[in-house]
């Protein structure tokens, strides 16, 4: 195991809960570094490549940097299609222009289920990263896109999903974060992180036990996909949301009468989801100013308070 006492110049690794590891350069720059990858969330490939690559791309923004470049990490089955492995890679690497880096290579292997993703190498000032551990009493927080994507893909796996739904759902998926990052730095965010497989009770309780205080959601207030709702009571989830249930409810108290699919909804696993970011008050007009600006959506559902023996409170209204 490496000691991080060994190594000052690593700023966020093993020893911190942390969206991506930060590598100190000098007192202006910083490397940030990430990967992810997954299964397909989609049917179509091209769609599949973007999202995969948005996903991948998120965890350099929430970090509030800015990606520079980007190594294709693929599984494929021997005897899939050569055309559905190129729009794929068309679709992670137009998603990868779109953001300003660029793909300098990969690797491939065979599989008997497809896996995309990629590694992302990506720059920061090292005094101006979001870190989950930086939210602060009196923070307003704020989520740039809506929940309901693990839901609303697990429907549509059935069938049982409108086709509105699951376009919406893509849409969303397919959106970068680097709106929400570049507005976060300038209304002097403090901390974020990206909303993903541990839906958004599972990242906002990260965020509040590396910061040592509570957050305060309120459900009210929290955007949702489309007719997810539906789904939902339905009990239409995926995997990953009772195991996120099961993982972080111990730290969560709810308002009474929230019914238990909409708790379920706040667990539900998301895929390339928004960024959640903690801003100072007199932050947030900036911050809704810069997204507007950008023509990206923007969410206050809750505040930071100082810890009161639980990490997340929902409240109702």
């Amino acid at each position: 195991m490496f000691n991080p006492e060994d190594h000052p110049e690593v700023l966020v690794g093993l020893g911190v809960l942390d969206d991506a590891a930060v590598y100190k350069l000098d007192d202006e720059q910083a490397l940030i570094v990430t990967t992810d990858f997954f299964t397909p969330v989609v049917d179509d490939p091209y769609d599949y490549g973007m999202i995969a690559a948005a996903n991948a791309l998120s965890d350099i923004y929430a970090m509030g940097g800015r990606p520079l470049l980007a190594l294709n990490i693929a599984a494929f089955p021997a005897d899939l299609p050569p055309s559905i492995l190129a729009d794929v890679m068309r679709g992670a690497a137009e998603k990868v222009r779109e953001a300003g880096a660029i793909i300098a290579g990969g690797h491939t292997i065979q599989d008997k289920e497809p896996k995309v993703g990629l590694a992302v190498v990506g720059i920061g000032h090292p005094d101006e990263l979001l870190i989950k551990g930086g939210a602060q009493p009196g923070d307003v927080l704020m989520l740039t896109k809506p929940l309901g994507t693990g839901c609303i893909t697990t429907a549509a796996k059935s069938d049982r999903a409108d086709d509105s739904d699951i376009a919406e759902a893509i849409g969303w998926m397919k959106q970068l974060n680097r709106a929400a990052a570049e507005a976060a730095r300038a209304a002097g965010a403090r901390a974020a992180t990206d909303i993903t497989g541990f839906g958004l009770l599972g990242h906002a309780t990260e965020m509040a036990e590396t910061a040592g205080v509570t957050l305060v959601l309120r459900l009210s207030r929290i955007p949702f996909i489309g007719n997810v709702h539906q789904y939902a009571s339905e009990w239409i989830f995926p995997g990953g949301s009772a195991a996120n249930k099961r993982a972080y409810e111990g730290g969560v108290r709810f308002e009474a009468g929230i019914a238990e699919e909409d708790q379920m909804l706040l667990f539900d696993a998301q895929t390339s989801g928004g960024l959640l970011v903690a801003i100072p008050p007199e932050g947030v007009p900036t911050f809704l100013r810069e997204m507007k600006a950008r023509d990206a959506r923007a969410w206050e559902v809750g505040t930071v308070q100082p810890y009161d023996g639980a990490h997340i409170v929902v409240t109702r209204v």
